[in-house]
């Protein structure tokens, strides 16, 4: 197996504890019949806090870790427990967020005791920019990963979201070298991230790993521009139109030609 030499990129948060001394976290929301968020029906949990400013963010109050209610993570198995021999044939759990590293204290014991308590199947919807913090143990409980690449040119990722690249693409490597089935996300931004070359270059780095089970064209939409307007924050793609549906087929063909499944 390749070894992935990790490199640390910004801060995971510290254990948080509620007033009993037991292991907790904040969380955005819980839906309990999630069908976009892996395979089969799942239980998400959108968890709070993250490093990127995505302009088209349609959750800009995950942001801030604290913008959530507080459960402990014997609160949290306990509600997923109650739909576990559901989940365990129609789907299981899925961590999002915000970014589920950045809480990996909470966010890893959540995954441990569903998968070897609860006997789910386990996805995380993550960016991957923290974690070269994380060791490849961390990863273990973690059945699937649905990863975000916002955009394989560097610079236009960095306008995109506020952040490089490259802590992602060293990501999706190091899941290449652990055999973890990846499910790829993209949001196609008109403007953004609909560059030809850069989707043929992030097509044939993908098809290259091994483990990409499958690509998600993701149009981009504003349904979450009135929440940027309460939280006073200022929405930059007032202007921009969803991609057109040739535009949407274009980028999923240069996909599919490097023999990927795409959706």
């Amino acid at each position: 197996m390749e070894t992935i030499e990790l490199k640390k990129v910004g801060e995971i948060a510290p254990p948080l504890f509620n007033d009993a001394g037991l292991p907790a976290g904040f969380v955005h929301s819980i839906e309990t019949g999630a069908a976009v968020d892996g395979p089969g029906m799942r239980f998400a949990l959108f968890v709070s806090g993250c490093q990127f400013r995505c302009l088209y963010c349609h959750n800009p109050d995950t942001w801030k870790l604290h913008n959530g209610k507080f459960y402990t993570v014997d609160e949290i198995i306990a509600e997923i427990r109650k739909y576990a021999s559901f989940l365990r044939v129609a789907g299981g759990l899925t961590i999002s967020g915000g970014e589920p590293m950045m809480q990996a204290h909470f966010t890893g014991e959540i995954f441990r005791r569903a998968k070897h308590e609860l006997g789910l199947h386990t996805a995380i919807d993550t960016q991957g920019y923290l974690s070269g913090n994380l060791p490849d143990e961390w990863f273990e409980p973690i059945d699937l990963v649905l990863l975000d690449i916002k955009e394989f040119n560097s610079e236009r990722h960095e306008r995109l979201t506020g952040k490089p690249n490259e802590p992602t693409l060293l990501f999706a490597r190091r899941l290449a070298a652990m055999k973890k089935p990846v499910w790829l996300r993209y949001v196609l931004l008109p403007g953004f991230s609909d560059f030809e070359e850069d989707v043929e270059g992030l097509a044939k780095f993908v098809a290259g790993l091994g483990n990409v089970e499958r690509v998600e064209v993701l149009p981009f939409h504003k349904l979450g521009e009135s929440k940027w307007q309460e939280l006073g924050l200022a929405y930059e793609l007032t202007e921009v139109r969803p991609p057109s549906p040739e535009l949407v087929h274009r980028v999923r063909e240069q996909f599919r030609s490097h023999g990927l499944e795409t959706y």
